[in-house]
């Protein structure tokens, strides 16, 4: 781009011009945009170099590519040109504390703007434009072409293996599922069974305690019973805290299934989606792929919500056609933070339902009823079953109070939510400061519940009690949305270390005082922890200290010379948070006004709790919170 057209967006009395999220210079149309904080220098940079890539220099479909680049950086597919002025009231996706400046953009005509894209060098037109342009254009939506083939290779792959039935014998079946189910109170745990042994797709999903794992274990068992015992199963997470957790989880199950009917399989390994599939350093490719599929017959899938579009799309490449594919999760929780909100989308999608049903209706047992005795639970979800997708609903792990806030936020029922976070009954409770965020002063709950984790901890590190020092550690957590600011991890992370310090008068100055709570932030083999797994510093009884992590019951002892990176965990954010569990979480939730405070986060918040939530934040907060759902492009969800 000449430099007589091109624009200084640096100056301004409140743009660092040493911001290197800023452009230098940028054409006049993208200049004003990225003086508003919409775009940034690398949404421009690329925008502008696919223009000179393609000989396209109208600035209406360079500021089309340039959101969507910025697009795929917040967690979308693709941008619909229709809802892109939206985008100059959400603040930017990199630094959620700066929003997006008030300034009056110069949006195109819709009408004008979608014609010049469509007539693009750069852009393929339709789902049959031309395969070696950068950027696509379909229905309204704009992607990068690598999105939305991956979008196609899910989308293919699924509605493939949606089509027709296993090979299953019916009788066989139907013993397994009442031999390793036999009646339990949630019908749906046998009719997820059911599903995964006649479909080479289930999508198992439910909220936090209502049995996913124990359902996935005796999933696997009856599989093992109508297949053979040469079954091959990956079991398959995105992070290796996620994968272990699994493992454990599930092989306990699976012990105490053998006990019972006095078979002993080989218990399964999980491992890490990247390392199932081969990972390659300094690479975008696989081991496994099309050309080298998987050798399992059954894969699973946990955390399935984080897991993002490309990486799924990777996983179906690698699979065999005929091998089951199992997805487990939690649809309402925070999605990937990478590309895609994939999870939901195959739970929203419109599938025909297909000859699932009325096979299931033949195959579950006849003889389990719902919770109000009307009738079979089994028959009636089977019939509204659709794309392979089964809901638990059945609470196991917490109580009705914590149950019935977790399902207003998800229903956006913000009114309700607030009854019931007011009502300060023994699981939920609401403290609302004074301004938008509370002060040092006003947050003597939070302080009480901090110190009481903090000095249990220490005292028990202190003694070398591993297992008290563990339990301690998962009694309470201090959760946020934000990193930075007043309401961020940086703030109150210190002042949770203050306040522990205070209550338990530590004066030691060394990096590795007993109580200290630890998150690791990388992934290391050696001494097999895996990023976000969390540990303390014990006193090992000989006048020297070891870390201690994994689970009360199975400890994990290394000394702090061999521990890969990790940083001190009073508080975290509600990201770092998912797929933990703590028996008390108290959560601090930025002003309204934040762009991340969102449905999901707020109910993943909630859920992290076993026995009781503390929600600190203002009415306005709370509301904006459940009436806001994370807003993540995608063309995954609609019907083609």
């Amino acid at each position: 781009m000449s430099a007589d057209v091109a624009t200084d967006v640096t100056g301004g009395a409140d743009v660092d011009p040493g911001d290197p999220r800023r452009p230098w210079r940028a054409g006049p149309l993208l200049g004003v945009f990225a003086a508003a904080g919409v775009l940034t220098s690398a949404d421009v940079r690329v925008a502008e170099r696919l223009g000179d890539l393609t000989g396209e220099d109208d600035a209406t479909v360079q500021l089309a590519a340039a959101l969507a680049v910025r697009a795929v950086r917040s967690g979308s597919v693709c941008v619909d040109l229709t809802e892109a002025p939206t985008l100059a009231a959400e603040g930017s996706p990199d630094d959620p504390d700066a929003p997006a400046q008030d300034i009056a953009l110069p949006w195109p005509d819709l009408t004008a703007w979608t014609a010049a894209v469509r007539a693009s060098r750069m852009v393929a037109d339709g789902v049959d434009g031309p395969a070696d342009r950068p950027v696509r254009w379909v229905d309204g939506r704009v992607y990068l072409d690598r999105y939305w083939r991956d979008e196609q290779v899910v989308r293919r792959d699924v509605d493939a293996r949606l089509v027709g039935l296993l090979d299953v014998d019916d009788t066989a079946l139907r013993a397994a599922v009442h031999a390793r189910f036999g009646r339990p109170q949630d019908g749906r745990q046998r009719l997820a069974a059911a599903t995964a042994a006649l479909s080479r797709l289930t999508v198992l999903t439910g909220g936090p305690g209502t049995g996913k794992t124990t359902t996935v274990a005796r999933l696997v068992a009856v599989l093992r019973d109508v297949t053979g015992p040469g079954l091959r199963v990956a079991l398959a997470a995105p992070t290796g805290k996620a994968a272990a957790r699994l493992q454990e989880a599930v092989n306990a199950e699976l012990a105490r299934l053998a006990a019972r009917a006095a078979d002993a399989p080989a218990p399964l390994t999980a491992s890490t989606i990247h390392r199932l599939l081969g990972w390659r350093p300094s690479s975008t490719r696989f081991a496994h792929d099309r050309t080298h599929r998987l050798p399992h017959d059954v894969v699973v899938l946990d955390e399935a919500s984080m897991v993002s579009l490309p990486l799924l799309a990777r996983v179906l490449d690698a699979l065999r056609p005929d091998a089951r594919l199992v997805l487990v999760g939690d649809p309402d929780q925070l999605a990937s933070v990478e590309v895609g909100a994939v999870l939901g989308d195959l739970v929203a999608r419109p599938v025909p339902a297909g000859p699932l049903p009325a096979r299931l209706a033949t195959v579950l047992p006849a003889d389990v009823p719902d919770a109000a005795g009307t009738g079979t639970e089994d028959s009636r979800d089977a019939a509204a079953l659709h794309g392979g997708v089964v809901r638990l609903v059945v609470p196991h792990r917490y109580g009705h109070e914590l149950g019935a806030l977790a399902q207003a936020v998800r229903r956006g029922d913000a009114d309700t939510a607030l009854e019931l976070l007011r009502a300060g009954g023994a699981h939920a409770s609401l403290v609302e400061p004074a301004g938008e965020v509370p002060t040092d002063d006003e947050v003597p709950t939070i302080r009480g519940a901090v110190s009481a984790s903090g000095a249990r901890t220490t005292a028990a590190a202190r003694a070398g009690d591993v297992t008290g020092a563990l339990e301690a550690l998962g009694a309470h957590r201090l959760l946020l949305a934000h990193r930075r600011g007043p309401a961020g991890v940086a703030r109150w992370s210190a002042l949770a270390e203050r306040w522990v310090r205070q209550t338990t008068e530590e004066l030691q100055t060394g990096p590795w005082p007993p109580g200290r709570p630890l998150l690791v932030t990388t992934n290391d083999r050696t001494t097999g922890l895996s990023n976000g797994d969390t540990g303390v510093v014990v006193a090992d009884g000989g006048g020297g200290v070891v870390a201690v992590f994994g689970e009360p019951g199975s400890p994990r002892l290394i000394r702090p010379h061999r521990l890969p990176a990790v940083e001190t965990v009073h508080a975290m954010t509600v990201h770092r948070a998912q797929g933990s569990q703590f028996q008390d979480v108290t959560v601090v939730l930025p002003p309204a006004s934040s762009p991340l405070l969102t449905r999901e986060l707020l109910y993943t918040a909630i859920t992290r709790a076993r026995g009781h939530v503390l929600v600190v934040g203002s009415a306005e907060a709370v509301r904006a919170a459940v009436e806001r759902p994370v807003r993540r492009a995608s063309g995954l969800r609609f019907a083609r």
